[in-house]
């Protein structure tokens, strides 16, 4: 329902940027005024329609809005020219051109976007033994003839377990359709791709030795696609892009509840994902030179919600106790039904789940570390706008998840973005002048070495680097309270309370002072919180009282600065030379799981020896979470930090 006043909610995704503005203005003229970077070469004139948007429609209960077409002016004449019939009936509009009269959502395509985003998912090196679910097979056949009728299949058939013992082979139908074009055309001689040494899924004439897979994570505000030859295993190419299911939702809560308060929502947002890795595995076989049919095998990870909303299975239940997945173990689906346009006989692996909200990204980084072959008591983090934990060694392994909600992506912050040109990424304060320098993407040099820094926002990284500076700078206590008697004057009293300026107007790109307010501060505590309470619980349950080592995994865990977030307190105490990154975990799981098959019984075995530490049930966990928002906490003891943390009277 729209409000009754002269000013409107704007939301824009996926850059997660939203604010009020007066009714009246176009939508290009407020996302310049949030920071938000849309496209448009002809100066506004709806003549380029460069600046196409999606408006999104429906209830979003998350930010108290009804999303509506009629929030918006009717289309003019500009619109009518440059948006076909269809783009206008499925909510498309000229940024430039369409007036804002009520609450809006609004989705920025990424062909209009002024700067495109940053996702941070690059391959990690990987060891692994190949030996892949698909394998190619070279035989030349004896040619039919009067005396030797054998049909086509039956023949290849029996040179197949002639020569390399494949006994029982079945063909995939599209397969069949082809077979006997595809032995003459190559004269005889032929290539099988055989997947699991069960089915052959792919023939071609003559011989040949190209093989690829494509291994994709799922995650709730990136994806990632590694495309790799199956014959070396080398990554010949990657691409990434912000999941297109962000519209519907920035966390996985936000989707589920859109799945169910919206009609066809899960149809939506599952066509939206197939879409963007169709798109992706077209991407990679571009920049790899090859066709796209040339990919013959697929693995998959992401959490619970991704992977049924992947698979098309409603995620409703997910959202209500016990929290039941719909499955645990892994699948094996062809590519074909789920819409995925690879080679016609191909078929994708789901790798496991572990619980409802700890899913198959969670099982790739299990594979990847590999915990269950150490000696050392590791804690083992997935940083990202839901938390995921794995602690423990070769004697027994729990895991956990923590609603941490996004601001760790930039959002629920006052000047937060995800991570793109121009987000503050690294932040120092001098403790004694509170002077702040600031570090933006896409600039190799601090902002006081530039002529103009350009920020436009802060990202994940950036805030975190903050709140520890504000914190060891004396400029926030332990309880994350601004102390407003300090003679800066960065440090002032906002209608909203007290604020810390970052970034001056002059060195950003929005013509605003960007700054940490106190409610930025409240919810970096209650993510960081979460965190560092689910690891708390599962040392008790394991009955350690210390960690041997911390990994920081995933794309946002390797861009954090590591003392800034043990500064802050995102885990307990641990050497600061046993904290350690890994990267893209996940998605270094996904890709073992494709070089090697044994990875994938591996994964399905260890997913099920992995206890499942439900932390909102435990009678205690309030206590324990409210003790965790103080920095770094507000009992537990921190040896390792003594020199980093600010002195406090006893």
């Amino acid at each position: 329902m729209t409000k009754s006043r002269t000013r409107s909610t704007v939301i824009f995704q996926p850059s997660g940027r939203r604010g009020d503005a007066d009714n009246g203005k176009t939508i290009i003229k407020v996302a310049n005024e949030l920071g938000v970077g849309i496209e448009s070469l002809c100066g506004n004139t709806g003549t380029c329609g460069k600046c196409k948007v999606k408006i999104e429609t429906g209830r979003f209960a998350k930010y108290g809005i009804e999303s509506s077409l009629d929030n918006l002016s009717p289309p003019n004449k500009a619109e009518q020219k440059m948006l076909t019939k269809k783009q206008l009936q499925d909510g498309y509009r000229l940024a430039c051109q369409a007036v804002i009269t009520g609450d809006v959502a609004v989705f920025v395509p990424e062909e209009s976007r002024l700067t495109q985003q940053v996702v941070r998912k690059k391959a990690g090196e990987i060891s692994i033994d190949l030996n892949p679910a698909v394998k190619l097979y070279c035989v030349e056949l004896k040619s039919a003839t009067l005396e030797d009728t054998t049909a086509d299949w039956e023949r290849l058939q029996s040179e197949l377990k002639k020569r390399f013992n494949l006994k029982n082979l079945c063909i995939d139908y599209q397969v069949i359709r082809n077979l006997q074009e595809i032995i003459r055309k190559g004269n005889w001689k032929i290539t099988a791709w055989v997947w699991m040494d069960k089915e052959v899924i792919r023939v071609g004439p003559g011989v040949t030795e190209k093989a690829y897979g494509l291994a994709v994570d799922i995650g709730t505000t990136t994806v990632a696609a590694y495309l790799c030859n199956l014959n070396n295993g080398d990554v010949v190419a990657t691409d990434s892009m912000m999941n297109p299911q962000v519209s519907y939702g920035e966390d996985v809560i936000s989707r589920i509840n859109y799945s169910m308060t919206n009609k066809n929502g899960l149809e939506t947002m599952n066509q939206a994902i197939i879409r963007g890795i169709n798109k992706l595995a077209g991407t990679t076989a571009a920049k790899a030179g090859i066709k796209r049919s040339s990919i013959v095998d697929m693995t998959v990870v992401g959490n619970t919600c991704m992977h049924h909303i992947f698979l098309n299975i409603n995620p409703r239940y997910l959202s209500q106790s016990p929290f039941p997945p719909s499955l645990h173990s892994s699948l094996n689906i062809k590519a074909r039904g789920l819409g995925l346009r690879l080679s016609p006989g191909s078929y994708i692996h789901i790798l496991p789940v572990e619980a409802g909200f700890v899913g198959a990204d969670n099982v790739g980084v299990l594979i990847a570390e590999e915990p269950y072959n150490q000696d050392d008591m590791v804690l083992i983090i997935d940083i990202g706008t839901n938390g995921e934990l794995l602690m423990g060694n070769s004697k027994t392994i729990v895991s956990s998840s923590c609603a941490t909600g996004p601001a760790f992506e930039g959002a629920e912050i006052k000047y937060g973005m995800r991570a793109a040109p121009g987000a503050i990424e690294k932040v120092k304060i001098d403790p004694e002048t509170k002077e702040a320098c600031f570090k933006v993407i896409g600039k190799d040099d601090w902002n006081t070495e530039l002529d103009e820094a350009g920020a436009c926002g802060i990202c994940g990284s950036g805030i975190i680097d903050a709140t520890a500076q504000l914190f060891t700078s004396g400029i926030i206590d332990r309880t994350g309270r601004f102390k407003t008697n300090l003679n800066t004057p960065r440090l002032r009293i906002a209608d909203d309370g007290p604020e810390f300026v970052i970034a001056w107007s002059k060195e950003s790109s929005i013509n605003q002072d960007i700054v940490i307010c106190q409610k930025d501060v409240r919810n970096l505590q209650l993510a960081k919180g979460a965190m560092y309470a689910g690891a708390r619980l599962m040392m008790r349950h394991l009955q350690i009282n210390r960690l041997d080592r911390v990994v920081l995994a995933g794309a946002f865990g390797s861009y954090i600065d590591k003392e800034s977030a043990a500064v802050i307190g995102l885990f307990p105490d641990c050497a600061q030379d046993k904290i350690s990154s890994s990267g893209n975990a996940a998605g270094d799981g996904a890709r073992m799981a494709l070089l090697n098959r044994e990875k994938r019984l591996e994964a399905d075995k260890k997913a099920r020896d992995v206890k499942y530490l439900e932390l909102t049930v435990e009678p205690d966990f309030e206590m324990v979470f409210t003790q965790a928002m103080w920095f770094p906490h507000m009992k537990d003891s921190f040896p390792h930090l003594e020199k980093l943390l600010p002195k406090t009277k006893k």
